[in-house]
């Protein structure tokens, strides 16, 4: 992993602490949140690091889109969560979830403008 890459630090941490809220739903009896959460919460850097590897600047942007559809999908499933009251602390995850969308979509806002470019 690079040490300045920022969305590819900034969503392996976050799916570490997504593996501990997947932990906290089990045993809360949330078997279907734990693993719906677990499922797109990890999958934002998997495709992270998918991009990275990516053969082409499309493929970079296609892995990307694809990251921040999950990431999409990742807080609506907070959201539920957090409405549910299951009794989780969510405010990290918020956060951190808000940001990545932000880097996301400014990367991918940014490769589309280079590819127009060419």
């Amino acid at each position: 992993m690079s040490k300045n890459n920022l969305i590819q630090i900034k969503t392996f941490e976050f799916a570490l602490q997504v593996i501990q809220l997947s932990k906290q739903l089990k045993e809360n009896k949330e078997p279907i949140l734990a693993n719906q959460i677990l499922r797109c919460g990890t999958s934002i850097g998997a495709n992270i690091e998918e991009a990275l590897g990516g053969a082409s600047t499309r493929d970079f942007l296609s892995k990307c889109t694809i990251a921040y559809k999950e990431a999409r999908e990742t807080k609506y499933w907070l959201r539920l969560i957090h409405s549910s009251n299951v009794g989780v602390n969510l405010e990290f995850h918020m956060y951190e979830i808000d940001s990545i969308l932000k880097i996301l979509s400014s990367i991918i806002l940014s490769t589309k403008s280079s590819i127009g470019k060419k």
